[in-house]
């Protein structure tokens, strides 16, 4: 089977190759001009790959920017306030937002590279660093957990008095600024695995803040010391709920596993009911990021004189129907001389 991985400048293009060996290979871009080439070879398989790149990374670039200078300014804030009144909570909430400080810039980077133009080496460009992005962060918000799981522990042993009045006004800024930052990734968290990652972070570490908040007001009016590390405790479940789900599928797009949302015997099922299709094999889903979807597959198809219209149509119904940019289809001619392998290796 064949990849391509080059990005074409036109509006919509078509390519075809044809040659001495019986390879015809289709290039379906989605663009609008055609042109055909012909070259040669014995075995009668036909490529074909689609290319739509119509579900890049959305640019928030705009929205990573005031994320990690808001953020930035308040970590600093909460970490003076926190020496000034004696609260451990600040302090370990500063912690908290310096890790999605790091994971703000982390995810940033990543959806900068994933824009990255394909090289000799790196055939599919750097889309692949968001996925990796994506793992780090469900990674650092665990750890984030932790340490706040481990501080609240240590207060329920032992509460301390704090300036409540302080706390409550650091921790009510921390809300509006992390509550603020979150709203400007929400509207790419649907559909980019990164950005869902950096709206977890901000919508976490605004949760964390308002629980402080709440704490910091039953105590200055109940004096009860443990109500906040509790309180604490509470919030940080929730956190991990979201960090495992994105930890989840993280991992399985790390390990080239078809993207939550694609059912790949559904894939396999729609293929091999286009017309003149006798068998559907050797078939691969995988991510080439957190938003692009790739798939490879063999089809076997005796009567194909109409290869062109057929591989264009092909691409064109699975960019429609399952979102998938970069198909690749070989279609053999011949079941003896097929490149077939065995069925387990369906990904």
């Amino acid at each position: 089977m064949a990849h391509d991985a080059h990005q074409n400048a036109h509006d919509r293009s078509t390519h075809a190759h044809d040659g001495a060996h019986g390879h015809d290979h289709a290039h379906n871009h989605g663009h609008d001009h055609g042109h055909a080439h012909d070259q040669g070879h014995d075995h009668g398989h036909r490529h074909a790959h689609g290319h739509h790149h119509h579900h890049a990374p959305a640019d928030m670039g705009r929205a990573f920017a005031i994320g990690v200078v808001l953020n930035t300014i308040f970590v600093v804030a909460e970490v003076a306030a926190g020496v000034w009144t004696g609260s451990l909570s600040l302090l370990a909430d500063a912690g908290h937002n310096l890790s999605d400080v790091l994971a703000l810039l982390l995810a940033w980077g990543a959806a900068a590279l994933a824009r990255r133009a394909p090289t000799g080496r790196r055939t599919y460009g750097m889309r692949k660093a968001t996925v990796l992005a994506s793992l780090a962060n469900a990674v650092l918000l665990l750890v984030a957990v932790g340490a706040i799981g481990a501080e609240a522990v240590h207060r329920l042993a032992s509460p301390a008095p704090v300036d409540t009045g302080l706390v409550m006004l650091t921790a009510g800024l921390g809300v509006l600024i992390n509550g603020a930052t979150a709203m400007l990734f929400m509207r790419g968290s649907h559909d980019d695995m990164n950005v869902r990652g950096a709206f977890l972070h901000m919508a976490g570490d605004a949760a964390v803040s308002l629980a402080v908040v709440v704490g910091a007001f039953v105590m200055s009016r109940t004096g009860i010391g443990w109500i906040d590390p509790a309180l604490g405790l509470v919030i940080g479940g929730a956190i991990v709920l979201g960090a495992w789900s994105l930890l989840r599928d993280s991992v399985d797009l790390a390990m080239d596993a078809a993207p939550k949302g694609i059912d790949v015997d559904e894939v396999r099922g729609w293929l091999a009911g286009l017309p003149g299709v006798e068998d559907v094999h050797d078939l691969h889903v995988w991510a080439l990021s957190t938003t692009e979807t790739a798939m490879t597959a063999h089809l076997l198809r005796p009567l194909n004189g109409d290869c062109d219209s057929f591989l264009a149509m092909a691409c064109e119904g699975l960019e429609r129907r399952f979102h998938i940019c970069h198909a690749t289809l070989q279609v053999e001619t011949d079941k003896a001389h097929g490149c077939r392998l065995a069925p387990a290796e369906v990904v």
